[in-house]
């Protein structure tokens, strides 16, 4: 079949009247009557039932329709792909991600990607709360979050979880430790209020109500800095965790606890060569990092 008949097809099922279709083809209404009369005569096959109200698609056009459509998502692909492999990906890309998030889990991945890109400036955006970055505009933010804004473009992912982890020393000084049935009696390094973004609030609630020695903090990596000193027992997510060869996981990741991980892309910036090309590789290699966390190299047990 000419591809100019699906394109006519495809205006018509769109606009449902000659004249509509005319409009998004940019002809008038009685050249596409005369190439549905001439595409119904060549196929033999009627792809439109006329009425007074416009034209409905038969069974046959419903097919057509759909190829049509198929064949349309193909064509603007390979048209975005063609124009992406003239440009090459040079120039500044903003990315912005928690500092703990950096520390753990994207610093060796943008090692590797400025090793591939040389011509990419990367500007790097750290904080706390990621959030706090917003007015630097950045044209990809890494944020753990579970119900991210609709209006925001980006990819998930993966989901990261949380278990408990405590240094080798701290779990020597408690040999007796029962976490199952009487965790609260440990000291635990907690987040305070002001971690909204984690997803390990069910379980302290459920399971560290009685808890009388604690530690609260307001930053993730100091969480973790006190946990490898052997100050106490923390939930960590086991990118980190696993990655620290100083601590040790002491129970399953928690169910029902994990947070997801998401990838979005500034709306403004999102097309051009050097974010797709950097969203692309920090999308891949972070779903394999995420995923299978590596033990930190060096680190004593």
């Amino acid at each position: 079949m000419d591809w100019d008949y699906l394109r006519y097809l495809r205006a018509l099922a769109i606009g449902g009247t000659l004249a509509k279709a005319g409009e998004l083809l940019g002809v008038h209404q009685t050249t596409v009557l005369r190439r549905l009369d001439q595409m119904e005569d060549a196929l033999g096959v009627r792809f439109f039932e006329r009425n007074p109200n416009g034209l409905r698609l038969t069974p046959a056009g419903e097919l057509a329709f759909r190829e049509a459509e198929r064949l349309a998502a193909d064509l603007e692909t390979l048209q975005r792909k063609l124009v992406g492999a003239d440009t090459a990906p040079v120039g500044k890309v903003r990315i912005a991600a928690e500092d703990v998030m950096l520390a753990w889990l994207l610093a060796p991945v943008l090692a590797e990607l400025v090793n591939a890109y040389p011509d990419i400036e990367l500007e790097v955006l750290t904080d706390n709360d990621v959030s706090n970055l917003a007015h630097r505009e950045p044209d990809l933010t890494l944020r753990p979050e579970n119900r991210p804004q609709a209006t925001w473009e980006g990819e998930r992912i993966a989901s990261l979880a949380s278990a408990v982890y405590g240094s080798g020393g701290f779990c020597r000084r408690h040999r007796d430790m029962d976490l199952e049935n009487a965790p609260d009696r440990q000291t635990w390094i907690l987040p305070d209020e002001t971690f909204s973004h984690l997803a390990t609030g069910r379980w302290y609630r459920r399971h560290l109500r009685h808890a009388v020695s604690v530690i609260r903090c307001n930053s993730l990596q100091t969480m973790v800095s006190l946990a490898r000193a052997g100050a106490g027992l923390a939930v960590l997510p086991c990118y980190i965790g696993e990655r620290a060869g100083d601590l040790r996981r002491l129970s399953p990741p928690l169910e029902g606890e994990s947070v997801d991980l998401w990838l979005h892309v500034n709306q403004d910036t999102q097309q051009m060569t050097r974010v797709r090309v950097v969203m692309e590789f920090l999308a891949g290699r972070l779903r394999e990092l995420a995923v299978n966390p590596e033990p930190e190299t060096g680190s004593s047990g």
